[in-house]
């Protein structure tokens, strides 16, 4: 297991629409051990193929299922090919960073509520019902697979004070 080199814009592959994953070899079992490994190293809380130069529809998410409890343990979420099958019309204006823009923060838009539908890492049918902040890291880490940063949907962007730095998660 290695820690990838996270690509930084303007590297054209966030930019790509990502491919669909077919096969569920050792290569990718290889790539979401080391995106895990990644995502950990660089504090992230969630880390899409795109982010480390690979065209695949693969996100890891490291977060509490409930994030209302402060001694939520974080849960490892892997999902191959997922589509966002239901938001809720509720939306929730917060802030955003990301590895791959890094010292820039945004306020985004984002559902309350989401339903992810995909396969785990073994091509097993998989659903996600996630909620405010998970909610927001699944709807970041799924538009990356489709050539879009937080950045083009943001309000607003600015370079963080520390104090900001370190409130803002890094997905």
């Amino acid at each position: 297991m290695k820690n990838l080199e996270v690509v930084k814009l303007p590297h054209p592959t966030l930019r790509k629409k990502a491919h669909e994953v077919r096969d569920f070899g050792d290569s990718l079992q290889e790539l979401v051990e080391d995106m895990i490994v990644t995502m950990r190293e660089q504090d992230g809380v969630g880390l899409a193929a795109p982010q480390v130069n690979k065209s695949m529809r693969l996100i890891v998410v490291e977060y509490p299922e409930d994030d209302s409890r402060e001694d939520a343990d974080a849960k490892l979420f892997v999902m191959v090919n997922p589509v966002i099958v239901k938001r809720s019309e509720e939306t929730v204006l917060g802030m955003e960073g990301c590895l791959s823009v890094p010292d820039i923060v945004g306020e985004v838009e984002r559902a309350e509520r989401v339903e992810v539908r995909g396969l785990n890492r073994y091509g097993k049918k998989m659903k996600v019902r996630a909620k405010g902040w998970l909610a927001r890291v699944f709807q970041h880490e799924i538009d990356h697979l489709d050539g879009v940063l937080f950045v083009d949907k943001a309000t607003q962007v600015w370079k963080p004070s520390d104090q900001e730095a370190m409130q803002a998660e890094q997905v």
